[in-house]
């Protein structure tokens, strides 16, 4: 574990695992909200700054062995993979065809090469 010995910067960790875990929760609930990511995210964050909290992320019995592979660099299923990538690309299509004006192009394409960097990402990352 690696807990910052600086209360600022233990705070500012635990609150945004907390804030990432509250959206990760919704995504259990809300389809095309994706859970594990969000919840790899917040895992990090309790790793600095809250052991209750990590070990919570990680033990959880709908995320917590998602965590551990991806923590263990186990790699993720195909099918998760597969459901990830569909869900970022309908909503990256959604955001640059009606959500982002056309007069913000640069927006677009930034957005555009971002998911095209997470779907490489996620591409090679190992397959269990």
């Amino acid at each position: 574990m690696f807990i910052s010995n600086n209360p600022v910067v233990r705070y500012f960790w635990l609150i945004l695992g907390i804030l990432l875990s509250i959206i990760g929760l919704i995504g259990i609930i809300l389809p095309g909200l994706p859970t594990t990511p969000v919840m790899i995210l917040a895992a990090a964050c309790f790793f600095r700054s809250s052991k209750k909290l990590y070990e919570w992320a990680i033990n959880n019995k709908y995320f917590g062995q998602h965590v551990k592979n991806f923590r263990d660099y186990k790699g993720i299923p195909r099918k998760a993979k597969q459901r990830i990538l569909t869900w970022m690309w309908v909503f990256v299509s959604i955001s640059v065809l009606f959500g982002i004006p056309d007069k913000l192009l640069i927006v677009k394409i930034i957005t555009l090469i971002a998911a095209t960097i997470g779907t490489v990402y996620i591409i090679k990352l190992r397959t269990i």
